[in-house]
């Protein structure tokens, strides 16, 4: 992973939805604004949507960074994103897509996967070290002893994705001890985890435009 150090960043409108209140999201803002951001490693030049019925996660935590990557005609480009992190999770019915656009005779191509389609909880997705980069989600959420404002170098749980080299120490962050997210709309540049079990595994090809959401 490379990571690289970039100061004096400004970006107007970044916010973070999953962040229960708005005197934090504020925060989040203001510190990726001032603070200085590393490149937390490179990305596809392609954003993917994902849907779940419910997560329920521990060990959660979240801070602002910066993916590195390219566009799809190949220029470099940085993408602000929010990592949201989880110990351990677990997701019922859960749906992710990406389209590939212009392809020569075909036009767009939707690749669709579908996974854990089912309330017992063993035929769900299983993951730990769950990494999530967001761009954008939207969701019903709930969470039990929650810490807002914390340094990022001092999240428990999960903690920073590759061992701290994603984002300033010393920025703003959160974390709780669980996280139970319903409905759950959300675009996102990259997903890694430690394990990712994935039970009534199922994709797909389309013609066309076709997305989870």
């Amino acid at each position: 992973m490379e990571s690289q150090v970039r100061g004096g960043t400004r970006w107007k409108r970044f916010a973070v939805v999953m962040v229960p209140t708005a005197a934090a999201t504020a925060a989040i803002g203001v510190a990726l604004a001032q603070g200085a951001l590393a490149a937390s490693f490179s990305v596809s030049g392609q954003s993917f949507k994902v849907t779940a019925k419910e997560l329920n996660g521990t060990g959660f935590s979240q801070y602002g960074a910066l993916d590195s990557g390219y566009t799809l005609d190949g220029k470099k480009t940085l993408h602000p994103v929010a990592v949201s992190a989880f110990e351990t999770a677990r997701i019922e019915k859960m749906c992710q897509s990406v389209v590939t656009p212009n392809i020569p005779l075909l036009g767009s191509v939707s690749l669709k996967l579908t996974a854990g389609d089912s309330t017992e909880e063993a035929k769900q997705v299983q993951a730990k070290d769950l990494y999530i980069d967001v761009e954008d989600l939207g969701a019903n959420a709930e969470f039990t002893n929650i810490d807002i404002g914390v340094a990022a170098k001092d999240l428990k749980g999960a903690k920073m994705k590759g061992g701290g080299e994603a984002a300033n120490p010393f920025g703003f962050a959160q974390q709780a001890e669980k996280v139970k997210l319903t409905d759950v709309e959300q675009t996102a540049w990259a997903t890694t985890a430690g394990t990712f079990k994935l039970p009534g595994l199922h994709m797909s090809l389309h013609a066309g435009v076709k997305e989870c959401y």
